[in-house]
């Protein structure tokens, strides 16, 4: 199983970006999904969650600008950026729970990360 990330990029602030992370391989199922980010010389930090059923929680720091969404069939989680800060600049990990068979309990995979710059 691999989680494969795209969307990031450079933009001014107060721009919006849109991340996307499909999970591909065999996947029976997957539970939670996340989002983080990791800013220079700061330790990983939780930015959104769902759950499969659509549940969602936010980090304070981005309650009201970021939504984030999955698609269940197509195995894939996006976060869509709006009011982009500068403080937001980071690399950003997608994280999902997945089973690849009925018989084995759900392993956490982590994406390659995909570097958003927010520029002042």
């Amino acid at each position: 199983v691999q989680l494969v990330e795209s969307g990031g990029g450079l933009v001014q602030a107060g721009g919006s970006l849109r991340l996307s992370c499909g999970a591909s391989g065999i996947v029976f199922s997957i539970n939670a999904m996340r989002w983080y980010r990791q800013a220079p010389g700061k330790q990983r930090e939780l930015v959104a969650g769902i759950t499969t059923g659509g549940s969602t929680n936010y980090a304070d720091f981005v309650k009201g600008r970021f939504t984030i969404s999955r698609d269940n069939a197509k195995n894939t989680v996006y976060l869509q950026m709006n009011s982009l800060e500068p403080e937001d600049t980071a690399v950003y990990y997608c994280n999902a729970e997945i089973r690849s068979s009925i018989y084995t309990g759900p392993h956490t995979y982590w994406g390659q990360g995909t570097q958003v710059t927010v520029s002042s």
